[in-house]
Order: structure tokens, then sequence, then C-alpha cells
């Protein structure tokens, strides 16, 4: 793969440089955790690289929670950089991509965010308690989907290219040079299968993205009333999930459509005009969730619809974690 690299405090200058022409959103962290904040210069030093993963999935970027269709997209004139996205959320990207920017049934609105966007995704030197993405195949390090990918070792920035943008992108600063010391090479990769240890270890007997659906294609549904009750149909685990794109069309006066993020853990999500209402009882709409992601899903994209974040068992108030579940089926 093609790097360039530039030392960050010159790396540094470049972002403010950049801020003239560029919206840029970075991973900042705080006390609170880490996560996207809109950058200015004087937050520039603040920006944090190859630590997993900001709170806010990707999907936020180009999926608002709440937009009205029927008017104009309202964009800022300049393009956007998103900057330190986890390979988990990339991933999570090309399930998106598949639904809004169908061949046949493109959202327009959609699509014009992404055109207005550079993607630079961050390798990650680190793990978080529930992060389980290589269980998946999804490796902890960015190989396609974005534009480009930075890591920060000693010093140095490295990018690397992986997009005709992302090129493009590279070519119009001066201040990047080849990288003219391979030892670097040897660095990243030792990065890389360090991640990969961490992964393996703390995740020892989950199984992979197609077991996990055969496994809960043959449940009854007394494994899922075992577990509902501590749910309260908040939608914390959907909402933040950076695959779940459901959604409500509202109709309002003068002809306005709104299209409101909608839950498949919300009570009513199902029910229709007659009054029928499928997942009416909650352990039914616990299963649903799974089965989307897990079993029907994967008949209809190729894209996966776990990517293995671990964002639903950090927001769970009830505490539940998706992965003892599944490790209670296998045994």
């Amino acid at each position: 793969m093609q790097y360039k690299c530039i030392k960050k405090e010159a790396w540094d200058k470049t972002i403010e440089q950049l801020l003239l022409s560029y919206t840029i959103f970075a991973c900042v962290e705080n006390e609170y955790g880490l996560d996207y904040e809109l950058i200015r210069p004087a937050d520039i030093l603040k920006i944090s690289y190859n630590k997993p993963k900001p709170v806010t999935p990707l999907k936020n970027f180009f999926l608002p929670v709440k937009e009205n269709v029927t008017s104009d997209v309202s964009t800022d004139d300049k393009p956007t950089i998103i900057l330190g996205i986890p390979n988990c959320d990339i991933k999570g990207l090309g399930l998106l991509d598949e639904i809004y920017l169908d061949k046949e049934y493109t959202d327009l609105t959609y699509r014009k965010r992404r055109d207005n966007t550079l993607l630079i995704a961050s390798d990650c030197f680190s793990i978080q308690e529930h992060c389980h993405c290589a269980t998946y195949n999804i490796m902890p390090y960015i190989e396609n989907g974005a534009d480009l990918a930075i890591l920060n070792l000693d010093g140095t920035i490295f990018l690397r290219i992986l997009s005709v943008k992302g090129q493009e992108f590279v070519s119009n600063i001066s201040a990047l040079q080849s990288p003219v010391n391979f030892d670097f090479i040897s660095s990243i990769e030792k990065e890389h299968h360090a991640t990969k240890e961490l992964l393996a270890k703390s995740n020892k007997g989950l199984t992979d993205y197609k077991e996990t659906g055969e496994l809960i294609t043959t449940q009854k549904d007394d494994i899922w009333k075992k577990h509902y009750s501590r749910c309260v149909s908040c939608g914390a685990c959907t909402t933040i999930c950076p695959t779940c794109t459901c959604f409500l069309l509202i109709d309002k006066p003068g002809l306005e459509k709104v299209k409101q993020m909608d839950a498949c853990q919300y009570p009513g999500f199902e029910r229709v005009a007659g009054g029928e209402d499928a997942l009416s009882e909650l352990h039914n709409r616990f299963r649903n969730r799974f089965m989307c992601k897990y079993v029907w899903k994967p008949l209809k994209f190729s894209s996966l619809a776990c990517t293995g974040c671990g964002r639903c068992i950090d927001a769970c108030i009830g505490r539940i974690s998706k992965n003892e579940i599944f490790m209670e089926l296998v045994k």
C-alpha cells in the first residue's frame, strides 16, 4: 500500500490550513470517553489518534436523527473531513451504501453527503472491553472502504492511501512526503498484530458471524424470554448501532415529509393501521434485532449487519450483553 508521511507538528499546521476550506470532525478524548467534535484551530492539539472508538457511530453524519426530506439538503458550502473512523464503522457504512445508494432507489440526500465527505479512517492500536470486530473477520485496521487511513507513530503521521479521492487529497498537500525508512512498515504490522491478539484473547469462545446466525435461527422462544426481562425498550442498542437505519416518514402540513429515526425495540414499531402488531410482545422485539442482523440482512446484502463494535453492549441500560447470550447458545 502507498503511504505518505509528515511530522506531527507539520500535520497540525496542515489541519489548520485545511480548516479554511473544509469542515473537519475528528476524535477528541475527554473524561467521558472518545467522540467526534467539530474542530477549530484551538482544538487541533486535542485530536486523538489510533484509539477505539468514538461513541457516535459514523452513520449519524449521513443519516440525521431527524430531517425534512421535502426540502433541500442543508450542507455546508465546504466539503467535510471526518478523521479517526474505526474500521468497524467503515464496514458498517458499506451496508448503508448498499441500502441508500441502490441503483434503482438512490437516496439523493445520502448520496450528496457521501460525495461531499472525505473519510480518514484510523487503525486501532488498542481495544475497548466489548470490541469484537475480528470475530466477524473485520480487522482493527482499514484496507478499503475509506479514502485514507491515518497512523501516529513516534511523532510522525502516516497516511495510507485507499482511494482516488484520497490520492487527490494528498497530492494537494505539499508537506507530505514518501517515507524513506521502511522500518515503519514493521512497526505498523507489529501494532496490528498486537491489537488482533488482544481481540482474540478478549473474545475467546465467541462464534463468527455465519455461525451466530445459524445458532439464532434454531432457538425457540425460551432463550429470548430468559434474557428480555432486563430490556426496557429504550432503543439505545439500535439507535447507536452503525448499521441500523429504520425510520418513520411523518406527514406534515404543506405536503412536507419528515424522516425520523426509528427502532425495532420501540413498542408499536410494527403496529399497522388495523391494530395488528407482530412485535407487540417484548421478547419478540428482543429476538427481532438479532434475526435482522444475523439472519435476514445476510440474505439480502453482502455487507455485514453487525461489525463487532460493541456499542449496543456499552449503551444498554439493562446491562444486556449479546455476546454473553451468544456464548450461552454455544454451550
